[in-house]
C-alpha cells in the first residue's frame, strides 16, 4: 500500500463521506451518487481515486458495480498512525 495515494484519497471531504456511506453497506455508484449534488462522472472520478488507493473494492453483479469499504487498508493506516503516536508512558521512563 502506498500511503501517498491513501492520504491523497482521504484528503477530500467527498471521498471521506463516500467511505462513511460504505461503512454501513455496499452500494452501487448510482446509490452513492444519490447522496451528492454532483454528476455521475464526478462520482466516478472520486471512486477511481478511492480504488487506486485500495480503500474500496468493486464487485460486478449483473448490470451493476457495487463498492465496498476495504477495511484491511483502513486498519493498516490506523496501525501506522497509532505507532506514530507512540506510547506516552515510554517517553516518561
Amino acid at each position: 500500500m502506498a500511503f501517498a495515494e491513501t492520504f491523497k484519497a482521504l484528503s477530500d471531504p467527498v471521498r471521506r463521506e463516500i467511505l462513511t456511506l460504505l461503512k454501513k453497506q455496499r452500494l452501487s455508484a448510482g446509490e452513492i451518487g444519490n447522496h451528492f449534488d454532483m454528476t455521475g462522472a464526478t462520482i466516478s472520478y472520486h471512486l477511481s481515486i478511492l480504488k487506486k488507493a485500495e480503500l474500496v473494492t468493486e464487485t460486478k453483479c449483473k448490470n451493476f458495480v457495487y463498492y465496498e469499504l476495504n477495511t484491511s487498508v483502513v486498519e493498516e493506516v490506523m496501525l501506522w498512525l497509532s505507532d506514530l503516536k507512540g506510547d506516552y508512558q515510554d517517553e516518561t521512563v
